[in-house]
């Protein structure tokens, strides 16, 4: 029996209590988050790291973190340090604590102002780099500094490490189109840091406050030391990043404290607001896209490239060529990458032109492709040349995901970041590379490469396991390694992702500089109350070193790689966070989206799970053997344990209940199974772990219900005017919501048997497919309709199979077979391997007869490919084909329609099919394009009912939210001219119960059209 499971309580724990109280009496209106889960999703970013956090605080504005310091200068919370915290996405520890962690991301978010005159945008700390950029569009305007992580990276956080990417070289870093920041410090200090003449310098040194006293400290260090300022300071395009003297006097000879600021990691001051400058968009661009054999030929041809004055130039290794073949984003640029002759590409260029107009752009392009085609010096494969728009977001979509990519291995080894950004001057990148390698080739270390070389930046990941002993010690010996490697060819470690954990080389690397930047941490923050031990320390508290603060490793350790690998790459989540995105019109991650809660996230989840797998691990506790205990178990003794379990007052703070509350708002969407770098699949875990729970304690009665409603539904539809007055009625829906369940669609008139019979389609055996001649099976092909479109939708199987006849195809409808999908989403799993074992004893009889097998919801037939795969015993022979890959692959046979249509066709795709189908999107538009119809794909996110989730009483109002965030302003454009369609049952029924209205799938139109 899996026993309750409580985490240790850390010794701060009750001053933060009374902390929360203090702040609470100060007027603090953000949240205040001290549970294990929360301060357990806090614990890691996308480094190799783990500090639980005492408690998370949710400001909601500048008044809220005054309030926050002001209760930290209270003599009682002396011992109180905090944190600031953007997206989490740091990769060596930026914003982890064992104190107070301060995230302005869930309600700082708004953008205060944009000036599209003097191109100025004005934003509270929390607001994401895209979803800026998305209000800017409308302007013709953009917020220049790029990064990998732009759909998910707050401002506050990219001006805490002063972050830049891709286009830096063009563009500059963040540093450079701050205008000010309005910052709080630790004294509680409100100031707005702007560019100050001589006059205003003075007037502000005179303060007796804080502020003047900061000034006065920075302008004097930045006089008396220019000399040493000058020869510490690199001279690299990626120069240092926070406490930067080097740029505090601006070229027009202003005094601009935002040079120390930006880069600082938030140990001098909590950013509240931030006034921006911003540019206008491009108006031309186009990537060319070069292939080598080898990737130090890549990197020498990149600086001629850059020599030519192009834009960008990114380079990327085989390593993670190769793993971006094998992800959702390779379908839409493959082309762009093909397949030589010779083999495959070990390294590509990706070079971006921009221009002021097409002719500008076009003699650009012919400037470098000149060369190329000249053959020397360059020496390449072959290029390719992307123009639209379109096309050239998706390949940098693919350059953005390398970051994530590199975790999508198999097995414990995985590669890890802590030497990830290093910058040395381009001139020298060739050489230094090649020293780099050889130092992770001396220790057999696999990894990948990839940078902006036109700014001399490398990204590397060695492969490490740090659960294991020898690997560990390898962290501390390459760094070394990389900084002296660095140093020889005059570059840094830090040349993009800040310091963090690696502070410890920041007073070798400053030398003689140390001091003062001890003094300006001092100047403001006395106490060294904010992030201690980054950067440089005000007191007597060190600075973090790289081998002793915990990594992720020392924890996993315990669990095991057997039981690690058992949880679908739960314990390998890199924390790279991509299911951050802001975006509503994205499928990732709606429970996210919806709350803005990160425990509600695939990296959240996964955190939890790790968590509660190592707490069984502590107890001697393997999973994978209770479950197959519980399988086993008497089924009324169980209950009996059950009841007494959830009803001990023991239990209620075992750990496994805030596992349980962050699965419970999963939509099992498999987003994340298709959409996250590593592939963490949440709703592959969660299964597990429900099953689990809730051999525990009592499943709430909405469960079995759902979890039987294959068996029941075709039980319900002999009696369905009973079943639509219970849907239908108050009294009825009322009933179902102490069952937990609401907006139960109703029973239509018609009857897919009836009028399949009409139609002359039979449902089939095995057995009677085995007595159709060759050529009747030649033209054969069973529908395999689900439960939920069979009895809810069955107008769609209706068209389906008359389209089917329209191609000369004879159309056979599988008999009922349970698909299962309900009892794994609910972690039925011993029940689940059952039923699926004997769907795929169905299935496989009459797929090896060489007859199609089609299904009509796209998450239902998904499942076949993914759940019933996952599992041995039902692992199809043949795939379930989705409606439109059967129609894609059959192209000839589609008749033309009888006439002419004026109306414009909008498909809103079903999530689970936009994310683990990626080419299913194309081959509607395929099938329409036949016809002559040029579809419109809309860019929706999920519609919020996604299977059984929507029809629960305690989702509902999340459901409604991701309706509204998405998909409701789709389906109000719906007009006579304007055909709305959805693939997805679940999406219809959420549209039918919004906004009363019927959306037809695809299938239904393009049967219509041809008459």
């Amino acid at each position: 029996m899996i026993p309750r499971l409580v985490s240790a309580k850390d010794s701060l724990q009750h001053q933060i209590g009374a902390f929360a109280r203090r702040l609470a009496a100060l007027g603090f209106c953000g949240d205040v988050e001290m549970d294990e889960g929360a301060r357990t999703v806090a614990s890691t970013d996308n480094s190799i790291y783990q500090l639980k956090p005492a408690a998370i605080l949710y400001p909601r504005g500048a008044d809220d973190l005054k309030i926050i310091a002001a209760a930290m200068s209270e003599p009682a919370f002396s011992d109180i340090t905090i944190a600031p915290r953007g997206g989490g996405t740091g990769t060596n520890g930026q914003s982890l604590t064992s104190g107070v962690v301060v995230d302005c991301s869930r309600h700082m978010n708004r953008i205060v102002e944009i000036d599209p005159v003097r191109k100025i945008a004005r934003v509270e700390a929390g607001v994401v780099k895209d979803q800026l950029n998305k209000a800017l569009k409308p302007y013709g305007l953009f917020f220049a500094p790029e990064l990998s992580t732009s759909n998910r990276a707050t401002i506050g956080g990219m001006i805490s490490t002063d972050a830049c990417g891709q286009g830096s070289c063009l563009y500059g870093k963040t540093s450079n189109h701050v205008l000010g920041l309005r910052v709080v410090l630790s004294d509680g200090s409100d100031w707005w840091s702007r560019p100050l003449n001589g006059a205003a310098l003075e007037e502000i040194k005179a303060r007796p406050d804080r502020i003047g006293e900061i000034y006065r400290a920075v302008d004097r260090i930045a006089n008396d030391k220019r000399d040493l300022i000058e020869a510490t300071f690199p001279k690299l395009n990626r120069y240092m990043t926070g406490y930067d003297l080097a740029h505090i006097r601006r070229e027009d000879g202003r005094f601009d404290l935002n040079a120390i600021l930006c880069g600082s990691e938030g140990t001098l001051a909590m950013i509240a607001e931030a006034e921006l400058n911003v540019l206008p968009l491009p108006a031309q661009a186009a990537l060319i896209n070069i292939r080598y054999d080898d990737f130090n030929t890549a990197l020498e041809d990149a600086r001629l490239l850059v020599a030519m004055k192009v834009a960008s130039v990114e380079t990327v290794d085989e390593k993670v060529l190769g793993l971006a073949k094998a992800d959702i984003v390779w379908t839409g640029i493959a082309r762009f990458f093909p397949e030589d002759p010779s083999g495959p590409a070990n390294g590509i260029n990706i070079v971006e032109v921009l221009a002021d107009d097409h002719a500008e752009l076009e003699r650009k392009l012919a400037e470098v492709t000149t060369v190329l085609d000249a053959g020397a010096p360059a020496r390449h494969k072959g290029y390719t040349i992307a123009r639209e728009r379109p096309e050239i977001e998706a390949i940098w979509s693919m350059r953005k995901r390398a970051v994530g990519l590199l975790g999508n291995v198999e097995g414990p080894v995985r590669p890890v970041p802590f030497v990830e950004d290093t910058a040395v001057p381009p001139e020298h990148l060739a050489a230094y590379i090649s020293e780099f390698r050889a130092l992770l080739d001396a220790e057999g270390l696999e990894y990948g490469m990839f940078g902006h070389v036109d700014a001399g930046v490398l990204h590397v990941r060695p492969a490490l396991d740090l659960t294991r002993d020898d690997h560990q010690p390898l962290v501390r010996k390459i760094s070394d390694g990389v900084v002296a490697l660095t140093r020889k060819y005059g570059g840094v470690l830090w040349g993009e992702h800040g310091k963090g954990v690696r502070s410890e080389y920041v007073p070798d690397y400053f030398g003689d500089l140390y001091p003062s930047l001890q003094e300006i941490k001092r100047a403001f923050d006395p106490g060294d109350r904010l992030n201690p031990g980054k950067i440089a320390s005000g007191s007597s508290r060190p600075l973090l070193k790289i081998d002793e603060v915990t990594l992720r490793g020392d924890l996993d350790r315990i669990i095991g790689n057997d039981i690690r690998a058992a949880f679908d790459n739960a314990a390998y989540c890199n924390g790279n966070g991509a299911c951050f995105d802001f975006d509503a019109a994205s499928p990732m991650c709606p429970s996210f989206k919806a709350t803005g809660d990160r425990r509600f996230s695939p990296k959240g989840r996964a955190a939890l799970m790790r968590e509660w797998l190592r707490l069984l691990a502590e107890r001697r506790v393997d999973p994978r053997r209770e479950a197959e205990a519980q399988r086993r178990a008497n089924r009324f003794a169980n209950l009996f344990r059950r009841v007494i379990n959830s009803l001990n007052p023991a239990n209620r703070d075992d750990f496994s209940h805030e596992v349980r509350a962050a699965m419970d708002t999963c939509l099992a969407c498999k987003a994340c199974a298709g959409q996250c770098p590593v592939k963490v699949s949440v709703p592959a875990f969660r299964s597990k772990f429900l099953e689990l729970y809730y051999g525990r304690y009592l499943r709430p009665l909405k469960d079995p219900i759902v979890a039987a409603i294959e068996t029941t539904l075709p039980l319900m539809a002999r009696f369905k005017p009973a079943y639509n007055l219970l849907t239908g009625s108050g009294a009825g829906q009322a009933l179902m919501r102490l069952a937990g369940l609401t907006a139960l669609p109703a029973m239509p008139a018609i009857s897919l048997e009836r009028e399949a019979a009409r139609l002359g389609v039979k449902s089939t055996t095995p057995e009677r497919l085995e007595k159709l001649s060759s050529e009747e099976r030649a033209r054969a092909v069973v529908i395999v309709a689900d439960v939920f479109s069979t009895h809810f939708d069955p107008a769609v199987v209706i068209a389906a199979l008359k389209l089917l006849r329209k191609m000369g195809v004879k159309p056979w409808l599988a008999t009922s077979q349970p698909n299962g999908k309900a009892l794994h989403v609910h972690g039925y799993l011993g029940r689940f391997e059952k039923e699926a074992a004997k769907s795929r004893d169905y299935l496989d009889r009459i797929s090896q007869m060489g007859i199609p097998l089609v299904g009509i919801d796209p998450s239902m037939t998904l499942t076949y490919r993914s759940e019933y795969a996952a599992l041995p015993s039902a692992r199809l022979q043949a795939p379930v084909l989705l409606l439109q890959e059967w129609l894609a692959a059959n192209l000839e046979r589609l008749p033309q329609p009888r006439t002419s249509f004026q109306e414009r066709f909008t498909l809103l795709p079903h999530c689970t099919e936009r994310t683990n189908a990626p080419a299913a999107l194309k081959q509607w538009s395929l099938l329409f394009q036949k016809l002559g119809i040029k579809l419109d794909i809309a860019d929706v996110g999920c519609c919020g009912m996604a299977g059984t989730f929507g029809h629960e009483v305690r989702n509902r109002a999340i459901s409604e939210k991701l309706y509204a965030m998405s998909w409701q302003d789709k389906i109000t454009e719906k007009s006579d001219q304007n055909v709305v369609m959805a693939t997805g049952f679940s999406c219809r029924s959420q549209v039918a119960k919004m906004d009363r209205q019927t959306t037809p799938h695809p299938i239904e139109i393009l049967n219509g059209l041809i008459g």
